[in-house]
């Protein structure tokens, strides 16, 4: 970011102490990853103050701070900063100020993606295809919250042309607060799901979450919405431009839609996408019959935003798995066994979960098959009835031994039943080694769980101990 102080003070409504300087890098919130130039960011977290590291963000090369106070640095260094009442929000208003000039000066577009899941997979294809026809920006990781999507809009610059960015939420009022600094002109709504219920309260409560997405939509802005879920149907409504739909069904209006859906020996889809604009097939490198449907809202999402079907799908044929822990499929011998791991660590809901384990029972047909799953969290009153629901679906997709981890993770066996050979463990080595334990030639190995559960430091230690094939 290329910005001069006084443009950034009247931007966060901050008061300026120190000299009249230029950013002229990344703005940060981690004074680790500051720079020659940048900006740092000092936020108030649970665990530790931002304040605190106003020196190291400096000493790495930041040209400037925005603090809640004045933080003096030790033998009177001189170091500019923008005093707020909360820099979070000033996070948020600096990067609503630099999207809206850049909109202006430049014609940039915004793509919004939300739902209980598929987030972040449709963000990557999206990247994927929209880089074929200019410079794209899209989040690292899932940055899609308060603060890792101002950064990822402060990331653009003059030369991008697409901005794609994911919007997630844990309550009512976040997604109408991610919107308030990105309104979108595409808004795609992918499903509602039973996500951690403990934020929402019901079903009905993660709908009107995601409605948000519509309702702080620029005006006229294009909505593009899942047909084969009522909740994201209802959504329509809402909409102030055109709406499309997509589906993986057979009946109904959907103007994007999915046939002759088949899959390869590695869940891998292939189909014929019946657009408007015509037909074409697509080979999906992901892994999993339910990236169908984020194949074809990424396939919208690119119409809405003019590129032609052709470029699209050819990009899309071409698109891989970019963030980690999802769904990446590794051949590996563990323990003297050749065996496939099925890494979709990175975070978990019911919808995932039941995605998760369809992928190893189709993998997995006629092979030995194993699941570690890591506790759900945040699902409050109906965490111990969702693990059952989940425990059920491992003992209907063949898990013959599952390992799970965490204090609500009992339950899964409870609902998986005395036909699965249960084993609950207190830390990620014990699952590790229950793993390897149970493991025979040809074994299929799924390992999911919520991002704080920790499933994910399984996988990497299973990969760190196998040997690829």
């Amino acid at each position: 970011m290329q910005r001069s102080i006084q443009w950034i003070a009247e931007a966060v409504n901050g008061t300026i102490v120190g000299p009249d300087i230029c950013v002229n890098g990344t703005v940060v919130t981690d004074s680790r990853l500051a720079g020659k130039g940048s900006l740092y960011i000092a936020r108030r977290g649970e665990q530790s103050d931002g304040h605190d590291y106003v020196q190291a963000a400096h000493q790495l090369g930041a040209v400037a701070a925005i603090v809640e106070r004045d933080v003096p640095l030790p033998n009177g260094q001189d170091f500019t900063q923008i005093i707020v009442d909360d820099s979070t929000r000033a996070l948020g208003a600096l990067a609503h100020a630099h999207l809206e000039d850049l909109r202006a000066r430049n014609g940039l577009d915004v793509i919004a993606v939300t739902g209980s899941a598929g987030k972040t997979t449709t963000k990557d294809l999206l990247f994927q295809i929209l880089s074929e026809d200019a410079a794209t920006v899209a989040p690292k990781l899932s940055f899609n919250n308060e603060v890792g999507l101002p950064l990822t809009v402060l990331s653009a610059d003059e030369s991008t042309r697409h901005l794609v960015l994911e919007m997630g939420a844990s309550g009512i009022g976040h997604i109408a607060y991610l919107t308030s600094i990105a309104s979108p002109d595409v808004a795609i709504e992918l499903m509602v799901g039973h996500a951690h219920l403990g934020g929402f309260g019901s079903v009905e409560g993660i709908a009107r979450a995601k409605a948000e997405l519509i309702e702080g939509a620029r005006p006229g802005a294009t909505v593009i919405l899942n047909a084969d879920d009522p909740n994201v149907v209802a959504m329509a409504d809402r909409a102030t431009g055109p709406v499309s739909f997509f589906s993986t069904q057979s009946s109904g209006q959907a103007d994007i839609r999915a046939v002759d859906i088949k899959l390869d020996d590695k869940d891998r889809a292939t189909f014929t996408v019946e657009t408007p604009d015509g037909f074409a097939q697509v080979s999906l490198k992901i892994v999993g019959v339910h990236h169908v449907h984020n194949a074809l809202a990424a396939i919208a999402g690119a119409l809405a935003l003019g590129m032609d079907l052709t470029t699209i799908v050819g990009a899309l044929n071409d698109a891989q798995a970019l963030s980690p822990h999802r769904m990446a499929v590794q051949d590996l011998e563990l323990n003297g066994h050749r065996v496939t791991l099925i890494d979709d660590s990175y975070n978990a809901n019911v919808d995932s979960m039941r995605a998760g384990l369809a992928a190893l029972a189709s993998i997995g047909q006629g092979r030995s098959k194993v699941a570690m799953l890591s506790e759900m969290l945040e699902l409050g009153e109906a965490s111990a009835d969702t693990h059952r629901q989940v425990g059920i679906m491992a003992a209907e997709a063949g898990v013959e031994t599952l390992v799970v981890l965490g204090p609500d993770a009992p339950y899964y066996l409870e609902g998986a039943g005395p036909h699965v050979l249960g084993i609950s463990v207190d830390s990620v080595q014990d699952a590790v080694e229950a793993v390897i334990d149970a493991l025979v030639d040809a074994s299929v190995v799924l390992v999911k769980g919520s991002f704080g559960s920790r499933s994910w430091q399984v996988a990497e230690a299973l990969q760190e101990r196998g040997i690829s094939r």
